[in-house]
């Protein structure tokens, strides 16, 4: 565990034990807001603020009752909510383009789109890969040489939909677009398709 994490640990550790509303409790879950937020994932969507406030409101109603340090770090289980809420947000987006869109009509006056046959439940498979890359303890200790927090997991996790682009992720962590792919394909690719074997879904 990292200095951060422990720090943060104690930081919620100190949290939990003041009664929910209380001053104490507040100064703490502040102090714990400001250090986490430069860790947590980030993208350029239009959507993004609110799935960032519907995270911190999760955090400060749940951290206490619901969090489990054996499974996760603070910061990737909060990133794991994170996503899913951009996940929500941009499936309704996805939604709602559909239904405003003008769709050609058969000749009993349907829309075209109502005919064609269901695509497989996505957001269900991509929420079992999230559970797959969060539960596996592998993927949280193999990390590109010289940067501890540049994870198989982390990569895996940027890198599913709505994904980050190489480029961005090369910004961010200062590591060049090739080292990443390269990892990506050497160390990641193999585990996610094993696991889509094992699964079925290959």
């Amino acid at each position: 565990m990292s200095q951060l994490e422990e720090q943060l640990q104690e930081l919620k550790i100190a949290a939990c034990q003041h009664p929910p509303g209380s001053p104490q409790r507040q100064k703490d879950l502040t102090r714990l807001i400001r250090l986490l937020t430069p860790r947590l994932w980030r993208e350029n969507t239009p959507y993004y603020g609110d799935a960032l406030q519907q995270t911190w409101i999760y955090f400060c109603k749940n951290l206490c009752d619901r969090y489990d340090e054996t499974r996760s770090s603070i910061t990737t289980w909060l990133n794991y909510y994170l996503r899913r809420r951009l996940q929500d947000h941009y499936i309704e987006t996805q939604k709602q383009q559909a239904t405003q869109a003008n769709l050609p009509q058969t000749e009993d006056g349907r829309d075209i789109i109502d005919t064609l046959p269901a695509s497989p439940d996505i957001p269900l498979l991509l929420e079992q890969v999230y559970q797959w890359v969060e539960s596996t303890q592998d993927l949280q200790q193999i990390h590109i040489e010289g940067h501890p927090e540049l994870t198989a997991q982390i990569l895996i996790l940027r890198r599913l939909p709505p994904e980050t682009t190489w480029k961005a992720l090369s910004i961010e962590y200062g590591v060049s677009v090739a080292t990443l792919s390269s990892f990506y394909q050497r160390k990641c690719l193999p585990r996610l398709r094993s696991f889509g074997e094992t699964e079925g879904y290959l």
